[in-house]
């Protein structure tokens, strides 16, 4: 009898060095495209406290330690990111960045697809404006 054996994306990536390198990269491309200057706009000077946090909410939807719950509790990802005006535009530029780093790191391409599936998603989910400025009387 032949048992099918799941691999997480976690181990698939190649565990915490796999994430950390997908997260750093994450952020280089963020500081380096002008294309997402504005999603960067929206983190802080040093992107270090940002990157950590990435990397633990990921270790744990990758299916690895749960390191952000343990920490944080829930990661309420819209209650976090409501102090934030998250629009389809900026959904795009953060997109851009997590599709090119993951299209430079993830060789399989089931894997790769299947991950840029669930982080667009993710970054639906966000949206919380239409990005216009439009006041009402």
């Amino acid at each position: 009898m032949n048992k099918a054996v799941t691999v997480t994306p976690y181990e698939a990536l190649g565990g915490a060095l796999g994430v950390q390198r997908l997260v750093h990269r994450f952020y280089e491309l963020m500081d380096e495209l002008p294309e997402a200057y504005a999603v960067r706009q929206l983190h802080p000077e040093s992107l270090k406290g940002s990157a950590e946090n990435l990397f633990e909410y990921l270790s744990g939807w990758f299916g690895g330690p749960s390191l952000y719950i343990a920490k944080n509790g829930h990661p309420r990802l819209r209650m976090r990111h409501a102090p934030y005006a998250v629009s389809p535009a900026m959904r795009d530029e953060w997109m851009l960045c997590m599709t090119q780093t993951l299209t430079e790191q993830v060789v399989d391409q089931e894997l790769r697809d299947n991950l840029i599936e669930k982080f667009s998603q993710m970054a639906n989910h966000l949206i919380n404006t239409d990005g216009s400025h439009s006041c009402t009387a």
